[in-house]
């Protein structure tokens, strides 16, 4: 069973954390730093960065990230610097009312899937020869599909519909990024993860007081800590078994510790996922290098 304290050291490398404030981004960002990186914790509110990074131990940095703001992620993204070692896309949203991102996209949409392409885009050619690219997803892309004439939930919109769009879209992008890193003969990684059912502030955001109530009480009857729910994004980051193109996640669905999991039979589609690949240029204005 991998754990935490099988992390190999991480001297001299460098990882960024979407979302590092809180939840599986904190206890990422938390054991990245315990075990030597030097870790960028990419949040939208710094003060709550500061408090969070306060109690990591190790080499942390804060710096302002706002994923429902395109223009951020273009600032963020010029403001680092090579080398990059490992890019956690992990910050997310989850079942909020219907919310439109500051350039018109569906919240959830937009900031779980297209700010992440942008960001991971915009970073391609700051990454290390052998880094690593971890997306997070959830179980819940299983019940997702692309509403391609109605991507920001104008006709129809539901908060478990779109949460589940954007993390099928998750996968297809992370999936999509291996094979073109491959085609293109880089040894950079890209690698897919879901927490199961952990325990997280992403809960809170639900659209309806019936549905975080119920949330709630599975926080506490059927969820793993946030801290358990972190180590299939640890692992994809940082285990030498770890592969590109691999998906991570919790041995029994929703609890467990990491093992290869697979994803739905639609997010393998590679016409699917060129279609979202070109479709996301599009409506980023950003053109990955690969």
């Amino acid at each position: 069973m991998w754990s935490a304290d099988d992390i190999p050291s991480l001297t001299g490398k460098t990882a960024i954390v979407t979302g590092a404030n809180s939840g599986l981004g904190f206890w990422s960002a938390t054991e990245l730093a315990r075990h030597g990186a030097r870790v960028i914790l990419a949040v939208r509110d710094e003060a709550k960065g500061a408090a969070a990074a306060a109690k990591m131990d190790g080499d942390t940095e804060v710096r302002h990230l706002d994923l429902a703001d395109l223009d951020s992620v273009a600032a963020f993204a010029d403001g680092v610097t090579a080398p990059i070692d490992i890019l956690m896309n992990n910050a997310g949203v989850m079942m909020p009312p219907r919310t439109l991102t500051k350039q018109g996209f569906e919240v959830q949409f937009g900031g779980n899937h297209l700010a992440h392409f942008a960001l991971t885009a915009r970073l391609l050619g700051k990454l290390a020869p052998d880094a690593r690219v971890v997306t997070v997803s959830s179980d819940l892309h299983r019940r997702g599909s692309i509403h391609w004439d109605d991507l920001d939930g104008a006709d129809a919109y539901s908060p478990t519909g779109f949460y589940s769009q954007s993390k099928y879209a998750n996968v297809l992008f992370g999936l999509e990024l291996d094979r073109r890193l491959r085609a293109a003969g880089s040894s950079v990684g890209s690698l897919l993860a879901h927490p199961g059912y952990a325990a997280t502030n992403l809960q809170n955001s639900a659209s309806n007081v019936l549905m975080r109530a119920g949330m709630w009480i599975g926080n506490r009857v059927l969820a793993q800590s946030a801290r358990q729910g972190a180590l299939p994004q640890l692992y994809a980051a940082v285990s030498p078994d770890a592969r590109s193109g691999e998906f991570y996640g919790p041995r029994y669905g929703m609890r467990g510790y990491p093992v290869v999991v697979q994803p739905v039979a639609s997010a393998k589609d590679p016409e699917q996922a060129r279609r979202l690949w070109e479709l996301s240029e599009k409506l980023t204005g950003v053109t990955s290098s690969v």
